[in-house]
């Protein structure tokens, strides 16, 4: 189910409200339902040799327009080949352990397809993105060593595809997609393990596919999330031991599919009744067992 269609700046419609229907309770021990999110790219990252520019291109010109196909950054002077480009018809890949400056990439403002940020060990944040307002395809963080926040990507606003957010052991907010309004696909935060706050998330209002927040030991709420009205499939919070309340999900009205709140230590079964009584449309089916066994006075209707 789409909410909406990605170019650029898009507007986000309205969630209609709706009925509780078909609900299936499941209690008990987590039966393994788990999706498989490896995300490893076979894609092509070879460069096109007929698109390099001159290295010496002063990016603020800004004046090459787009480059035709993918383009892989594996050292720091690859990042000069794409100075003065303003957009990528493929994908562009970032995958440099050595690299530490991408100011070169100042004039850039769309990738069509992927942009992937991977184990990139001098980043401490994304400083040279911030022309980027559109990524078409996926948009992965993982496995940067070095990565405190998200810095740099304050001009994004959709994500056409996937995002996932994995593996950054230094991350500790999400600061930098404060302009970020709606998510294509499937949005993933995970295995953060210094993650403390999702404040830079506050602009989100949707996200078409799953929503997945996991195994964030640092993540004390989600008050970052407080636009988000609507996951277009399941929702899922597990396995976040610091996690005390669900406070930040205070907009969110609907979720179309699964709703699993799961394994999370310190949050009291109540914050999940809560959250129950405000949803108005969906979801299918739900989870909710292994949080932190409290007693709910009085027990809303809705509650497990």
């Amino acid at each position: 189910m789409s909410i909406m269609h990605f170019i650029v700046v898009g507007l986000i419609s309205a969630i209609s409200a709706g009925c509780w229907s078909q609900q299936e309770i499941v209690m008990g021990n987590d039966t393994g339902a788990d999706t498989d999110t490896d995300t490893d790219s076979d894609a092509n990252t070879d460069t096109d040799s007929e698109s390099e520019s001159d290295t010496d291109t002063d990016p603020s010109e800004c004046n090459l327009g787009e480059y035709n196909g993918n383009f892989t950054i594996g050292t720091q002077s690859d990042v000069a080949t794409l100075a003065g480009y303003t957009s990528i018809s493929g994908s562009l890949y970032i995958e440099c352990p050595s690299c530490n400056d991408l100011s070169e990439l100042s004039c850039l403002t769309s990738v069509s397809g992927y942009l992937w940020i991977e184990n990139n060990a001098a980043f401490t944040n994304l400083a040279g993105l911030n022309a980027v307002t559109s990524v078409g395809g996926y948009l992965l963080i993982k496995d940067n060593a070095a990565l405190s926040n998200l810095d740099g990507l304050n001009a994004l606003i959709a994500v056409g595809g996937y995002l996932l957010i994995s593996g950054n052991i230094a991350l500790t907010n999400l600061d930098g997609l404060n302009a970020l309004i709606a998510v294509g696909g499937f949005f993933e935060i995970e295995t953060n393990a210094a993650l403390a706050s999702l404040i830079g998330l506050s602009s989100l209002t949707s996200v078409d596919g799953n929503l997945w927040i996991e195994n964030n030991d640092a993540l004390t709420n989600l008050d970052g999330l407080s636009a988000l009205t609507s996951v277009g499939e399941d929702l899922r919070v597990r396995d976040n031991d610091a996690l005390t309340n669900l406070d930040g999900l205070s907009a969110l009205t609907s979720v179309d599919e699964e709703l699993w709140i799961a394994n999370n230590a310190s949050l009291p079964d109540c914050e999940v009744c809560d959250l129950l009584d405000q949803i108005t449309s969906g979801p299918t089916g739900m989870a909710v067992q292994d949080n932190l066994d409290d007693s709910c006075t009085p027990v809303p209707d809705s509650c497990p």
